[in-house]
């Protein structure tokens, strides 16, 4: 998508700390950080967000999980919160499918 923020990263028309890429995927640092580690990891091909997917996309979120969890170990993360907000009523700024990767902090619950 010509005007997506996270399709321009992922084609690198615009920079980002790209920290992790493979076929499926593309993981780059948050530049406005909620915590000490805060990493986004979308998907390459342009899905608005989970309302989004597809029967033929089941595996993807999967995909997005397991690159949070090989980052996790990494960064030397003990505990950390995966995130993905779907709409502008749950904080979704960004129209392209993300998984945000938080820690190297404690955690409030509820986190809203």
């Amino acid at each position: 998508m010509d005007d997506c923020l996270f399709c321009k990263i992922v084609a690198k028309k615009l920079p980002a700390q790209v920290i992790y890429e493979d076929d499926d995927a593309v993981a780059f640092e948050d530049i406005h950080p909620q915590a000490p580690t805060h990493t986004l990891i979308v998907p390459r091909h342009h899905v608005a967000g989970l309302k989004g997917l597809s029967h033929d996309d089941g595996a993807l979120v999967g995909r997005l999980m397991v690159v949070a969890s090989q980052l996790a170990r990494k960064k030397g993360l003990e505990s950390f919160r995966t995130v993905i907000n779907t709409g502008p009523g749950a904080g979704q700024t960004v129209f392209h499918l993300h998984l945000h990767l938080l820690g190297g902090r404690p955690m409030g619950w509820p986190p809203g």
